[in-house]
This record gives structure tokens, sequence and C-alpha cells, in this order.
């Protein structure tokens, strides 16, 4: 029977269900640009992106790609940090019919192979200090790309300027298959109507998976819409202050709270490409932020920054984030710096932002808050299936619309992802917790295998796949260790490959460089132990739980 004990603590004023629109979530930016065309949709280092001229540049670009022959359904990969074009790419990507997948910036050559043969893509757009990473797949998959640089969009004499060496603006020749973000808004090309519905695909976030290669989350507009709607029906009349948008766009929650949201709301966003504490400080102060959504670290960063008090911080109503327990002395310290308390939530790729939510007016410390819109949320024995009662440790289970269609081209990983209770198919979240006599919801351990650096999912498996390729390299297992900034960092213990010299010059830092070369960094290792071998069971499989007990003892 569906969980309802939570609604005892609802948001005063807020419906239980909410409506969605029936439409792609591209109509949202062009509904929202001709209600309000003069509204600063974006505010970025010293400049400022109106609504009307958002929504140009997001035609523009569904135009260049068209002319790409970029049809409806069609992936599109999006390879850029927090910026206006980053926004207009999103847009542009959904207003041509086809779907974004967005691509975490961090991510290196061997990743970017992997998503484009993945998914089929023949078109990206990306940053231009991405460029050279991506030069490997065009001609190998991908046909041509998009280059925009963010310097363009902002004002270099900004109090706080981009840093090098994305302050430096665009280029009129990349070479080959390549084209300027200047030639795509000069051409300014016609996309045509809109054609794309509810129920097609919109976004493929990927989530890495035990398997150890990311796998590709479906969601339609229709998923998408849920949590966008839902993120701006939680705390009504929320939009009349500025947003800062601190949180990568490339991830699930930073697109549909810091993105998604606000477009669909018209409210104005305060982009920051980086993070930067003393730049979050002086945004809020400059532009009267009223909302700010962040991970745990974000916020710890803030607070310890000894400086902070010098800005005014008190246009902030509402704070909140997610990503790590948010520790009780911070929250402390943020309350007493803004007078706010620090909402929690919970969410994943699979759902595409929030299940979860603290109630804003009873919002609980190192919680994940109670199910949202029409979220049924229950906990089972993750052996048997069996429903577990109020207070009782299991695996958390998910049914709700803003849940994903399944794994892009892995129909045995997406049969192992639900379970049927009640007739209903639940998204196994792998998180082990429980839900109080009051309906809400805590996290004490993990199912899966899954390292949490500061928000981030680290899978073992691929990180351990990636460093197999070292050819000094015998065996590698990947642990987390504790970390008491991310929550969690990566340590490898490896063993070094026998034979005369096979060893030479395989030491911590030296095989630390060679995966920051090769892979997105808070998958690289923050420490590594070299041991003669790796403990094995009787089976054969490494015994990683005992090298974990060890790294967590010291």
């Amino acid at each position: 029977m569906r969980n309802t004990r939570h609604y005892r603590h609802w948001p005063a004023g807020v419906p239980y269900q909410v409506e969605l629109p029936a439409q792609s979530v591209a109509q949202n930016l062009e509904d929202t640009a001709a209600r309000v065309p003069e509204t600063p949709a974006i505010h970025y280092y010293g400049r400022t992106l109106r609504y009307g001229e958002l929504a140009g540049q997001a035609r523009a670009v569904a135009g260049w790609l068209k002319g790409q022959g970029v049809a409806r359904g069609d992936r599109v990969l999006l390879y850029m940090q927090n910026s206006p074009q980053y926004v207009a790419a999103f847009y542009g990507i959904l207003r041509a019919d086809a779907v974004v997948v967005p691509v975490n910036p961090m991510n290196r050559t061997a990743e970017l192979a992997h998503l484009v043969a993945d998914t089929g893509a023949r078109v990206a757009i990306a940053g231009q200090e991405l460029l050279d990473f991506l030069r490997p797949a065009l001609g190998a998959g991908l046909q041509s790309c998009l280059v925009a640089a963010y310097a363009d969009a902002a004002d270099p004499g900004f109090a706080h300027p981009l840093p090098p060496p994305l302050d430096q603006p665009g280029r009129a020749d990349y070479g080959p298959r390549i084209a300027p973000w200047s030639q795509a808004l000069s051409e300014a090309r016609d996309p045509g109507p809109i054609t794309a519905g509810p129920d097609d695909l919109a976004v493929i976030p990927y989530s890495s998976g035990s398997t150890g290669h990311p796998k590709g989350c479906m969601h339609s507009h229709r998923t998408v819409m849920a949590t966008a709607v839902g993120s701006v029906a939680w705390s009504p009349g929320g939009d009349e202050k500025p947003a800062l948008v601190s949180l990568p766009l490339f991830h699930v929650t930073g697109m549909q709270n810091s993105m998604n949201g606000p477009i669909l709301a018209g409210q104005t966003m305060v982009i920051m490409t980086r993070w930067d504490r003393r730049l979050a400080a002086y945004l809020i102060e400059r532009y009267r932020v009223g909302r700010w959504r962040s991970i745990t670290t974000m916020a710890i960063d803030l607070v310890n920054d000894p400086e902070v008090a010098r800005h005014d911080l008190s246009s902030l109503e509402a704070i909140g984030g997610g990503g790590a327990a948010m520790p009780a002395a911070v929250a402390a310290r943020l309350k007493a710096l803004t007078g706010l308390d620090y909402v929690e939530g919970y969410g994943m790729s699979e759902a595409m932002a929030a299940t979860h939510i603290n109630p804003p007016q009873a919002p609980r410390p190192q919680c994940l808050g109670i199910p949202v819109f029409d979220v049924d949320s229950r906990v089972i024995d993750p052996d048997t299936g069996q429903e577990l009662p109020a207070g009782t440790v299991g695996e958390i289970v998910i049914d709700g619309p803003q849940v994903f269609l399944g794994y892009w081209n892995n129909p045995e990983a997406t049969e192992a992802a639900f379970i049927l209770i009640d007739g209903k198919r639940f998204l196994r979240s792998g998180d082990i917790g429980y839900m109080d006599a009051d309906g809400y919801f805590y996290i004490t351990d993990r199912l899966k295998r899954m390292i949490n650096a500061s928000g981030y999912k680290v899978w073992p498996t691929e990180v351990e796949q990636m460093i197999h390729d070292h050819p000094q390299v015998a065996d590698v297992c990947i642990t987390a260790k504790p970390d008491p900034r991310r929550g969690e960092s990566v340590l490898a213990w490896v063993v070094a490959r026998p034979g005369p010299g096979a060893a030479d010059g395989l030491g911590e830092e030296a095989l630390i460089a060679w995966c920051r070369a090769r892979m997105a960094a808070y998958k690289v290792p923050a420490e590594v132990r070299f041991l003669e071998v790796l403990p094995r069971s009787p089976s054969g499989k490494t015994e990683w739980r005992s090298l974990q007990e060890k790294a967590f003892a010291g």
C-alpha cells in the first residue's frame, strides 16, 4: 500500500500532485520567452542575456543541427561547462527534436569514445577548452562539432573574470568538421516547428554502473518535466529573485533545479562556470540572489572562507542541496551566517534528480526528506523484496513520474534495476536506509560498491579497467577511503608488473599523474598503496571489502 504518512509534514499550500505540461521541454523556453522576453535569463560574468535572446540562440543552434542532418530522436553530445552557451545548446538540441547526451566536462578521450560508440551520436557541441579531447572522435563516429568559447558571453572587465584558459575568445577556424558558435548564430536557420512529444526521448544522462561501463539513463520529455515542474512547485513564490547556478549543469540536479526549473518559471539564473567561494559570495550580494542549490562540499567551502562575513548574503531565502549528508556543525554555521536551514534532498540520475526533499518548513538534518509529488517510496528487504515496516533498515525503492524508461541499449541492466511491488515497477536505488514513523527517509549504507566523492559517483570497476591499461600495473583494486572534505575519495591498491625493470618509475605520484591525464578528476586516486598480491577469495574474486576495511582503519 502506498505510503502517505509524510503528508502530515507536506509544505503548506502545496498540492499533493502537480499537472505536467504534455509537451516538449523545448516548448518551456519558447513559452517563457513569449511571456517575458525582456526579463534577464542569465547573468554571466558581467553580461546579461534576456529570455528572448536565449530562445533565439536555441533556435539558431537547432537550425544548425538540422543543417548537419540531425533528425528527431538523434543523440547529440553536449560537452561543455556551465555557461550561457550550455543553456542555449541544451535547448537547441531539444528544439531540433533531438536527444541531449550531457557529458561530464572532466571526461577525457577514452570516456568520450565510449559515449560516442554507445549512443551512436554523429554531432557534438563542445566548449573550446575541451575540443582537443574530442578531436580523436571526429571522423571516428562523430561527423561534426559546434564549438563555443565562454569568454564570448562574458565581460572581460568583470570584477571576477573567467580564469585561464576559459578567458580566451572564440576562433574563426578550428579545422575540418568543426564550426564556431558564431557561425550557428549568424546563419540563424529556421528549425521549423517542434514535433517531439512528451513520450519522446529528451535526455540520456550517463550513470556509472558496477559492470565498469557507464550506462545511459533514458529520460523522456515527460520524466524531465516531472522534476522541473516539481522543483518550482515545492517552494512556491521563490522565482522573484535570481538563482545562483553553481552546480554543474551536466548533472541531473543542476540540470533540473538550476536550469530547467528556472526557465519554466521565468527566473533569472546567475551562472558560475567554475566553483569559487568568493565569487559565489560576490554574486549573491551583487545580484541579490534568493535561492542557492549546491552540494554539501560547496556549502562547507563557503562557510570556511574567512572573508565570507564581508559580503551581504541577506537576500538568500532558501539554501539546500545534497550529494552527501550535511555535517551538523557546518549546518549550524550556515544558519548563523544566513539565518536559513540547509534543506537536504535525495535523487539519482535514474530519477532525473529529486525523489525526496525535506519540507522547507520542517527540514531534518542528515535526512533525505519525504517523497515528493506522486512518488511512492518504500523500504524492502534487498534479498527477498519484502516490504519492511517503518524504522527497519533495507533498500530504498521508488516509483514516480520522474523514474527513467530504462538503460540505453542495456535491457539486462534495465530489468535488474526494477522490482515489481503491488503491480507497480519500483526503481531499486541500491541505497540502504529506513523510513521513520513520520515518513522521513534516511540513508545508512550503500548496497552497491560505489564511492561517493563530493556527490560524484565513482564505480571502482570502471577505474580499475582504465588503470589496467598502464603497462607497469599487474593488478589493481579500487576502494573508498575516508576524506574529511569530500566524504570519500579514491584509493588504488596496486600490484606492479613483475619482470626485470618492469616496475621502474612506477611510483605513487607517477601513477596518479598518469591517471589524471586519462580520466575525470574525481575518479583519479587520491592515494596509491602498493601490494605484493591482492587478497582473493577461494573463488578467485578480489576481496575488496577487506582492503576497504583497512582503508577506513587507517
